[in-house]
């Protein structure tokens, strides 16, 4: 099965839409393979091209030496299917359909927070960055970034010093570190965090891949922090991507002369980032305050009046916190209507919360 997962990313003109689409069409990656080829024609968006290279293609050479890497370095090929698969990052439609881990922590932790920024940080970024970051400490928050110069190093290194799992996404393959300087603290992460990338071994860092690596760090957050941004960079991209996805963005402002606080103070004026100044405006944004004995007895009195329906979905959202629509709807056997009238009615009572992709979470 791995075979045919890995090759079908590596089919020219098959990029992650159109391979999802083919799996779903298909009803399976080895039956893409095995499909006969006046079948795949009629795939909406597949052209002859592509069905062509599908059909033609001399794949599984470079797909075997692939795997023989993986098994050498206890590598954690990941498909868009399987459940190991970061699920904020499979809400996204043009999410990587291969990701490969090196680490050891849970890419579906309760609470994910991507912190991007300049290479060129300064003094102010890095305070800024660590004095966020350490405070985050007490929430067992998963801290993402780039493993880049600058801000993501300051993050990666504060998340670490401050016993918080940090995973560093990578815009190469995972037989090397880029900039090498890093290879010590990545070393440090993967005891405690680890490395991911969409990106096959003997992949350079080319410039494409940056904006590709930042879709997945944007992606796979709850909430993306810019600590330090210049007018244009990969930070801003990462923001925007972020925008796009749903994600909560903050941005930490900076004085208007600065020229690394440009793209920071952009954002907040163009209303495409939340102002923060300290973690305590994130997690109340977020609704993750560590106040929870005040919440639990505000929801005992409120749960006394609640409708059969929303009393149902409150009992699974017990059980599991962070739930989808389809889920819901699969577990509790009530209709759509009827789901999300209680759902409505149990966000307006403050009681769960609506996040990106359809997902309500347990307040």
């Amino acid at each position: 099965m791995l075979r045919y997962r890995i090759a079908l990313t590596l089919i020219p003109g098959v990029g992650d839409i159109i391979g999802k689409k083919l799996v779903s069409y298909c009803g399976g990656v080895e039956a893409v393979f095995k499909e006969k080829k006046t079948n795949l024609l009629k795939i909406p968006s597949v052209g002859e091209a592509v069905v062509n290279s599908i059909v033609n293609h001399d794949l599984f050479e470079r797909v075997d030496k692939e795997i023989a890497f993986i098994e050498k370095y206890n590598i954690k090929p990941m498909f868009y299917l399987d459940a190991a698969y970061p699920t904020r990052l499979k809400q996204c439609m043009d999410s990587p359909m291969m990701l490969y881990y090196m680490g050891n922590t849970d890419l579906n932790t309760t609470k994910v927070v991507s912190v991007v920024g300049t290479r060129s940080i300064t003094e102010y970024g890095k305070d800024s960055c660590k004095q966020l970051v350490k405070d985050l400490a007490a929430q067992e928050i998963l801290i993402v970034s780039g493993l880049a110069y600058g801000v993501d190093t300051c993050a990666h290194k504060t998340a670490i010093d401050n016993n918080l799992p940090t995973v560093g996404v990578l815009a190469h393959g995972l037989d090397r570190v880029y900039p090498l300087l890093n290879k010590p603290l990545a070393e440090k992460m993967i005891r405690n965090g680890g490395l991911l990338t969409e990106f096959m071994s003997d992949t350079n860092p080319d410039r494409e891949n940056f904006p590709k690596r930042n879709r997945i760090i944007a992606g796979m957050a709850d909430a993306v922090i810019v600590v330090e941004a210049a007018k244009r960079g990969g930070a801003l991209i990462t923001a925007e991507i972020a925008n796009s996805y749903n994600r909560d963005v903050f941005a930490v402002p900076g004085k208007l002369t600065d020229s690394f606080s440009e793209g920071c103070n952009h954002l907040i004026k163009t209303n495409k980032a939340a102002l923060i100044q300290s973690a305590d405006d994130l997690l109340y944004i977020m609704g993750w305050e560590i106040n929870k004995k005040q919440k639990k007895t505000a929801q005992r009195q409120l749960f006394i009046e609640l409708k059969p329906e929303e009393q149902i979905i409150y009992d699974l959202m017990s059980q599991k916190p962070s739930s989808s629509i389809d889920e819901l709807c699969i577990n509790s056997k009530l209709n759509v209507s009827k789901i999300a009238e209680a759902l409505l009615n149990l966000e307006l009572e403050g009681i769960i919360k609506a996040m990106p992709g359809k997902v309500y979470k347990l307040v």
